[in-house]
């Protein structure tokens, strides 16, 4: 490296001529410009420790978010096994990567930032000094120069020349050995700055090529193979995505090249499938917003066994709307709009009025109402029956003009009934094996999971009787003779989880297949919700009891339980079946029918049972007075008489809690 020719001569310091003066500022000059570029390019590098710095914590953040690819649970994510183990084995790599980066950020703050910081800090600053020190001495022997210079002519002071010459002495040799300290230090740093220049580039050199070694290193070693099956997967799946997207694109083109009347509405080309049992689209249904005005809503329906559901636009899964088991759908004219109809419940309690937006789609969705209100998909072969029964269906799809009911009762020959009850449950009683579950439950029976109190019969209930019931068994004066003729009013808070016809209720295994049915039904169709309500067990009825408006919601005489147990391993789960008569047939007996009723109790299952049992026992005593007397001298009853203990007292030290779960007012 070729050496330095401008330097100041330490011999002229103390004549401190102009021409070494003029030198001077060029040294002070080029150390002035030396020390506004060494603080631009600190800065620069700073900036470079900070973005590898920033690296690191980048590269640490990228290593965490692969790994949570696992964790995000994607709806659509099956199969992608393989890329969560890939993701993996990078989330490992970048992390390695990270280690590197690090040790970088590291190198670079030791070898590149330090040593340029280090040069400003102690060479720089030391040269601002040494020249602000020589400044000082300079001014003061400038001063003593004009002090010894004013000494007068005549008359010297001998005392007052010997101070003078002592004081510019002193302030010269201060200002030479300033000079001389200044001097060595400006002819220095044009050696220590070509250093301060070269050492940091060298370090972070070195470093770079440090972490590059061991950066191949580890991919040479470890990633070679590794590497090499994740390039042949993306390119397995670019092949798949390259098929898929022009398999999509042929699919576009045919659907695209279809003829204008399939986006027209009434320009249905097809004919009418009045066989159908199943049907899905839009509709628009008819809703009061007031005393005389209504709105029409555009929601998606779709049948589901016996059950018409809705569901609107976003909603997850669909919400039964109505039963359409022995329901009624009649063609309507309905505010001068076309194509509706409307469908009305078996008690004629509660009907809705839909429109579709062809006549096609109107005529099918009348025949399909009609079809699963007289049960078809009940049978073996809903299709012939259907078939069958094609005539009234086209009687039902024309209009009329009011909104008369049909009438009802009226015996129906072509009505399909589920088949195999009788058969069913004389085969259980005659054979000692377990039944089978279609001996028990027809395949496909439909299930309802709530019970559905229309507002109309919830007004009836007001206005017929004025007066809710009770479900803690409290009296009023005016209460009905029935109230006060119950000798048992015990309440339990349950929740009703779905009820489905039965083929048979003289055996507990229907109960039990129809738990597994309605709890199945409802994990498949994601039905979880249910509402609290009271079942309220006296010595003539059972009663379910909405707890809120105290309403009856349904109601069964004692007569009519047939069958009634708890489930053997979750004693929560409990139910009964009903037994009904139908005389569609124009039996004058009547066919029986049977249905269970699937509850779900904050208490013990059996407690219930128990009380129904005991129910039984009260209205099989009535017949005889001394029979009953015997049986509540029997009961066991509390210290005060007041209340019926379901279970016997097994500790006085039982909490109240506990206390209030056992017994209930009798």
């Amino acid at each position: 490296m070729p050496a330095v020719h401008h330097k100041l001569l330490l011999e002229d310091a103390l004549q401190d001529s102009p021409q070494t003066r003029s030198l001077l500022s060029v040294f002070e000059e080029d150390a002035g410009m030396l020390t506004d570029y060494t603080n631009q390019l600190l800065q620069s590098m700073q900036r470079v420790f900070g973005a590898q710095s920033e690296m690191g914590l980048a590269t640490e953040q990228l290593s965490q978010q692969l790994l949570d690819y696992e964790k995000k649970n994607f709806a659509l994510g099956k199969g992608d096994e393989e890329v969560i183990t890939t993701l993996q084995n990078f989330a490992k790599t970048v992390g390695e990567l990270n280690s590197l980066h690090s040790e970088l950020a590291n190198q670079m703050a030791d070898s590149m930032v330090f040593p340029l910081i280090q040069f400003r800090e102690k060479d720089l600053t030391e040269i601002s000094t040494l020249k602000e020190i020589f400044g000082i001495a300079t001014d003061e022997h400038e001063a003593a120069m004009v002090k010894y210079s004013r000494l007068p002519k005549k008359k010297e002071n001998e005392k007052l020349k010997a101070d003078l010459v002592k004081e510019v002495a002193y302030t010269r040799r201060k200002q030479h050995q300033a000079s001389l300290q200044y001097y060595c230090a400006l002819n220095a740093l044009q050696y220590r700055k070509r250093v301060a220049m070269l050492e940091p580039m060298l370090g972070y050199t070195q470093a770079q090529i440090s972490f590059f070694k061991k950066g191949i290193e580890l991919v040479s070693k470890k990633m070679d193979n590794f590497l090499n099956s994740v390039s042949n997967m993306t390119e397995s799946i670019q092949t798949q995505l390259d098929k898929e997207a022009e398999a999509m694109r042929m699919s576009q083109r045919e659907l695209l090249s279809v003829e204008d009347t399939v986006y027209m509405p009434d320009k249905d080309t097809e004919p009418v499938n009045r066989t159908l049992i199943q049907k899905a689209g839009y509709l628009n249904i008819r809703n009061k917003t007031g005393l005389v005005t209504t709105a029409w809503d555009r929601l998606y329906f779709f049948t589901q066994g016996g059950n018409l559901m809705c569901q609107p636009r976003g909603a997850v899964a669909g919400g039964m709307v109505l039963d359409l088991d022995n329901s009624s759908v009649m063609a309507v004219e309905c505010e001068d709009r076309r194509y509706c109809f409307q469908i009305t419940s078996p008690s004629g309690k509660t009907s809705m009025i839909l429109q579709a937006e062809s006549k096609k789609e109107y005529e099918e969705w009348i025949c399909t109402v009609n079809n699963i209100s007289r049960q078809i998909y009940l049978t073996d072969n809903p299709e012939a029956v259907a078939i069958r029964l094609n005539q009234s269906a086209i009687q039902a799809v024309t209009p009329i003009t009011s909104f008369e009911k049909r009438q009802e009762g009226s015996p129906n020959p072509d009505r399909a009934k589920p088949g195999g009850i009788h058969a069913a449950s004389g085969g259980s009683q005659k054979s000692g094996s377990a039944p089978e579950p279609e001996d028990l439950i027809a395949p496909g029976t439909p299930i309802q999971f709530d019970i559905m109190l229309p507002a109309s019969e919830f007004q009836d209930q007001n206005r017929a009787g004025g007066r809710r019931t009770n479900p803690f068994g409290e009296t009023d004066d005016d209460c009905s003779t029935e109230s006060d003729d119950s000798l048992l009013q015990q309440v339990f808070a349950v929740r009703f989880l779905g009820s489905m016809a039965v083929r048979c209720g003289n055996n507990q295994e229907v109960i039990y297949e129809a738990m597994r049915q309605v709890l199945a039904a409802r994990a498949i169709h994601n039905i979880f919700r249910t509402t609290e309500s009271h079942l309220m067990v006296t010595s003539s009825n059972i009663r379910l009891i909405d707890p809120q408006t105290q309403v009856t919601r349904i109601s069964f005489q004692l007569g009519e339980i047939c069958q009634f147990a708890a489930h053997q391993e979750n004693g929560r789960l409990m139910g009964f079946v009903v037994e009904s008569r139908d005389w569609s047939d124009g039996d004058e007996e009547g066919e029986p029918t049977f249905s269970a009723f699937i509850f779900e109790s904050n208490t013990e299952g059996e407690k219930i049972c128990y009380t129904i049992s005991l129910a039984k026992d009260i209205t099989e005593a009535k017949k005889d007075p001394e029979a009953l007397a015997e049986l509540i001298k029997n009961m066991p009853l509390t210290n005060d008489g007041k209340f019926l203990l379901l279970e016997p007292e097994a500790d006085n030290t039982s909490n109240g809690a506990r206390q209030e779960d056992l017994e209930s007012e009798a």
